[in-house]
């Protein structure tokens, strides 16, 4: 009997950077489905039309991308893995065009970010916002511009038959973005060494300091940690942090303590921590 395909929603079309991080994490052959926006991927997730979603979360350059912490908020879907993908942006455009004809570039905001410098010693170029690094350089292709250039990977140069006319224009060359792998269903790895938890904390001095405190004296590292403000609750907060752990009895004895110090604690994810490979 033939094995059925995983669907896996995407933020972009194909050859943008969420599709090279689903083939990258899922072994054998997917399905992906193609969402514009982070809003779409998740409303694909919930309404069972995808088996597994793919949401960038932070690149080491453009730093957290906010909209999608709310996002894990409102839908609670389960995090199973991550993915640290190196990234490297090129500057594309139809064959025969030249640097000097270009008159403006277009991609995602997050690559523009990840690209600023590069960018801003550009003159007379106007920068515009897409939904997509890929979709970008498709819009050069079937349009035929030939006075801008997108932002892309070189999957998208190779699909849209579009030449590489500037090579790795990334602020810095160790550029990686965090990928979250999210489903609907509730999963606690066995070989879990990694979570993501979100907590309140009340408004007072050394709150915060305290469920920090926690996690020291059981040794666990914390690797991240984020604050979001609550809808509706001005000058409150809701904290995310990830944690690591080498044993995961002192996982649960900080998480014990931690739920006695924090309002509405939430484990997002237990899952296995990726590693960065340059």
């Amino acid at each position: 009997m033939k094995k059925k395909k995983l669907r896996v929603a995407i933020q972009g079309i194909a050859t943008s950077f969420h599709e090279v991080a689903a083939l990258a994490h899922f072994e054998g052959p997917i399905d992906t489905i193609e969402c514009l926006t982070f809003h779409a991927l998740c409303e694909t997730l919930k309404n069972d039309s995808a088996d597994y979603a793919v949401m960038a979360i932070e690149n080491s350059i453009a730093g957290s991308i906010l909209p999608n912490y709310f996002l894990l908020q409102e839908y609670h879907f389960s995090i199973v893995g991550e993915l640290y993908l190196p990234i490297h942006m090129h500057l594309l455009a139809l064959p025969g065009v030249k640097m000097k004809d270009i008159k403006s570039i277009e991609s995602h905001p997050m690559a523009i970010r990840q690209c600023s410098e590069y960018l801003h010693r550009l003159e007379g170029v106007e920068i515009k916002e897409s939904d997509d690094t890929a979709l970008s350089a498709k819009k050069i292709k079937e349009k035929k511009l030939k006075d801008t250039a997108a932002i892309a990977n070189e999957q998208a140069a190779k699909k849209f038959g579009l030449n590489i006319i500037e090579r790795r224009i990334e602020t810095h060359k160790k550029n990686f973005t965090r990928f979250l792998i999210l489903t609907k269903k509730v999963s606690h790895g066995v070989d879990s060494n990694k979570a993501s938890l979100s907590f309140e904390v009340a408004n007072e001095a050394g709150s915060l300091a305290n469920v920090l405190t926690s996690f020291k004296e059981n040794n666990i590292n914390l690797t991240k940690i984020q604050s979001i403000p609550i809808i509706g609750k001005p000058r409150e907060y809701s904290i995310h942090v990830d944690v690591e752990w080498k044993r995961r009895k002192n996982y649960d004895t900080a998480l014990h303590l931690v739920l006695r110090q924090t309002r509405n604690l939430n484990v997002l994810g237990e899952y296995k921590k990726s590693e960065m490979k340059f």
